[in-house]
């Protein structure tokens, strides 16, 4: 969903009219919205991630008989090797929730001027 912004002045005297602060109020809490779920899901996704690597590792601790004193290789029941399928769920865990996170902290909401410039560029190339 795109988020807007009124950068309309506001009111000289200092009461600002219900018309000028609703949006951007609307928008602030859009925006508190975002960040919580961001965190929350995020929380989710780093426990979630915690439990799979847990799973994983007492998996591995009994296919290869014991810690990895060998090593890590990409096959699995080698004695005192692991499997290292791990990193790749690890991998796209660090990718989604960094995806996520520049989303919802570096995207600015859309100002009514950028708005106007806009049509009149389209109005212009008609």
């Amino acid at each position: 969903m795109t988020k807007l912004t009124d950068d309309r002045p506001a009111v000289s005297d200092g009461d600002v009219t219900d018309v000028v602060a609703q949006p951007a109020r609307e928008q602030a809490i859009r925006q508190i919205e975002r960040r919580r779920r961001y965190w929350i899901s995020a929380a989710v996704a780093t426990v979630g991630m915690i439990l799979l690597a847990a799973i994983w590792a007492i998996s591995e601790y009994h296919n290869a008989g014991g810690w990895p004193t060998r090593g890590f290789s990409q096959s699995s029941g080698i004695h005192d090797e692991w499997n290292i399928w791990i990193i790749y769920p690890a991998i796209a865990w660090a990718f989604f929730t960094t995806a996520f996170g520049l989303d919802v902290y570096l995207r600015r909401p859309i100002s009514e001027s950028r708005i106007r410039r806009e049509m009149e560029r389209q109005a212009r190339t008609r």
